[in-house]
C-alpha cells in the first residue's frame, strides 16, 4: 500500500511490532559486541561498522529519500565523503557558485591540494557542457539565495556527459522533494536543519541506488570514523516523526511571511520559491511537493539587521535553518557572497499571526 508523507514519517525506519517491546527501541550505549568464538561478528561487530540505533536511522531516511542510506555525524562529513570518495586527482567537479559556502571553501582547499579542479556553476543558469566533469552538485533550493534548478533535466545532461549527479536536500527534506526519483545518483543532506527540525543534534547522510556509489561511500565512512553517536541518531529518528506537521506550519509561515514582506518599502529583494512572481516559482512549482520555510531579503545594511534582530521577541539570531523556532542570520557576515543586508530567515512553527506581529513591530522599529 503506498501511504501519504505524514503517514510515511510517523512509520519510517520502525521496527516490527513485537509484544513488550516500544514502538521506537531507546538507543543502544555500545561500542563493541559479543562475538561468536568461531564465526566472528553477528550483526553488529563494532560501533562505527555496524550499529543497531544507527541502522534504524538509516533505513528511516532511506524509505522517504527512496534510497539506500548512510548517516554521518554532521552534513558537512557527508558531503566531504561523498566527494573525496568518487573523486581522483585530474577530476573536474562542478558546484553550485551560490550554494553553501563552505562546500566551495573545502573544494576551493583541499580538493585543489589533491589535484582536484573545480567548476563554478550558478545555481539558475547558464549552464555549462558538463563534458569532461565527473560530478556535477546541485543544491536546491539553493543556500542562501533560494534559487531553484530543474533536478531531471540537469541529470540529464549530465549524464549524456558521463558526469554523476548529486543533490544537496538539505533545505527541501525529502518531503518536498525526492531528487532520485528525478535522476540523480546521489543525495546528500545536512539533517541537522529541518529533516529533525529541533536544533538539538548534527547529522548528514548519502543516499544512493547505486551499489557501488553506496559501497564507496561506505567503505569511506569506515575508515575515516565520522559516524553519530548513538544518542544523536536516535533523537534524528524520533524527530522525523513529525516532519510532515513541522513543514507543514513552516511552509504555511513562510508563505506568509515572504507576502508580507514584499509588501513592505523599506524591505528588499525578497525570496521564496513559493511566491508567484519568484523566479524560482515555475520550476519549484513543477518539481517539489512543498515549498520550504526559508525565506530571504534585504534590509540594505548591517546596523539595520542588527536594529531588527534585537527588536524582535521571537525570532533568534541564529545560523542554522529549518527548527521549530523562527531565526535569522545575516549571512555575509559568515562568507556567503551577499549584500551586507542579506537576511536568510527561517520560520518556525510559531502561529502566523503572532510572527506577522512580532515582524511588523521589529521591522518599524528597526
Amino acid at each position: 500500500m503506498s501511504y501519504s508523507d505524514g503517514t510515511r514519517a510517523v512509520h519510517a525506519g520502525l521496527p516490527e511490532p513485537a509484544v513488550g517491546e516500544p514502538f521506537l527501541p531507546g538507543p543502544v550505549f555500545a561500542a563493541p559486541y559479543h562475538l561468536d568464538p568461531e564465526t566472528g561478528p553477528g550483526q553488529n561487530d563494532y560501533a562505527r561498522t555496524q550499529h543497531p540505533t544507527r541502522r534504524n536511522l538509516e533505513s528511516a531516511i532511506g524509505e522517504l529519500e527512496g534510497g539506500r542510506t548512510l548517516v554521518f555525524s554532521s552534513g558537512q562529513a557527508a558531503i566531504t565523503a561523498l566527494m573525496l570518495s568518487v573523486l581522483r586527482t585530474g577530476d573536474t567537479v562542478a558546484l553550485p557558485s551560490d550554494g553553501y559556502f563552505t562546500v566551495r571553501a573545502f573544494a576551493e582547499g583541499t580538493l585543489r591540494d589533491l589535484g582536484v579542479k573545480t567548476l563554478l556553476v550558478p545555481t539558475a543558469g547558464p549552464y555549462p557542457s558538463f563534458e569532461g566533469v565527473r560530478l556535477v552538485l546541485l543544491e536546491t533550493p539553493a543556500n542562501p539565495g533560494l534559487d531553484v534548478c530543474d533536478i531531471e533535466a540537469l541529470s540529464r545532461a549530465a549524464h549524456e556527459a558521463g558526469a554523476l549527479v548529486a543533490v544537496d536536500n538539505t533545505t527541501a527534506t525529502p518531503l518536498g522533494q525526492t531528487p532520485l526519483a528525478l535522476g540523480a545518483d546521489l543525495v546528500v543532506a545536512s539533517g541537522t536543519k529541518a529533516l529533525t527540525g529541533h536544533s538539538d543534534v548534527l547529522l548528514g547522510y548519502v543516499s544512493t541506488n547505486d551499489d557501488a556509489l553506496h559501497d564507496k561511500v561506505e567503505t569511506w565512512r569506515k575508515q575515516t570514523g565520522a559516524v553519530p553517536g548513538a544518542f544523536d541518531a536516535w533523537l534524528a529518528h524520533r524527530s522525523i516523526a513529525t516532519l510532515d506537521l513541522r513543514l507543514a506550519r513552516q511552509t504555511q509561515n513562510a508563505a506568509a511571511v515572504a507576502a508580507f514582506l514584499a509588501s513592505r518599502d523599506d524591505v528588499t529583494g525578497v525570496r521564496w520559491p513559493g511566491l508567484e512572481g519568484d523566479p524560482s516559482y515555475p520550476v519549484a512549482r513543477r518539481q517539489m511537493r512543498r515549498i520550504p520555510g526559508v525565506v530571504s531579503f534585504d534590509l540594505g545594511d548591517e546596523a539595520r539587521v542588527a536594529r531588527f534582530l534585537a527588536a524582535s521577541g521571537l525570532v533568534f539570531a541564529a545560523t542554522s535553518f529549518g527548527g521549530v523556532h523562527s531565526t535569522a542570520d545575516r549571512r555575509a557576515q559568515w562568507g556567503d557572497d551577499t549584500s551586507p543586508g542579506f537576511v536568510r530567515f527561517s520560520c518556525g512553527i510559531e502561529d502566523t499571526a503572532d510572527l506577522l506581529a512580532d515582524l511588523t513591530a521589529a521591522l518599524d522599529e528597526a
